[in-house]
């Protein structure tokens, strides 16, 4: 069965780094393009980044470019999010999703094939 776990959300204070993850398991991960979303308490759900199935394409939101890295291992089937510099309203839930194989496939989709439950980042001022 296709699964889409993240783990690595905490409280941190503002400035601070963390890193999400994702791992995947069931179909072939490695060939979708995979990303990250975010919802804030009381907001709609907001793309943060995505990477192509090679990890050699990535795109970025306004709010993270700069901040945020994502990457993957596609031996491994983990996608990550290296997040710097954190602020508080970076506080959410982020999402991992895969879907298409390329960054355009991604974005332009109006519903992603696969979703992870979800890990809080909390960002304390």
């Amino acid at each position: 069965q296709a699964r889409l776990e993240e783990s690595g959300g905490r409280l941190v204070q503002a400035g601070a780094s963390l890193r999400l993850a994702c791992a995947a398991s069931g179909p072939t991960f490695r060939s979708y393009a995979m990303g990250w979303f975010r919802q804030a308490s009381g907001r709609e759900r907001e793309f943060v980044a995505v990477i192509n199935w090679s990890g050699t394409s990535t795109y970025y939101s306004d709010s993270a470019k700069g901040r945020f890295t994502i990457s993957r291992d596609n031996a491994k089937n983990v996608l990550y999010l290296q997040m710097n510099s954190l602020k508080p309203e970076d506080t959410a839930v982020y999402y991992c999703a895969a879907h298409g194989s390329s960054t355009t496939d991604f974005v332009q989709s109006a519903r992603l094939d696969y979703w992870g439950q979800g890990t809080q980042v909390t960002v304390s001022s």
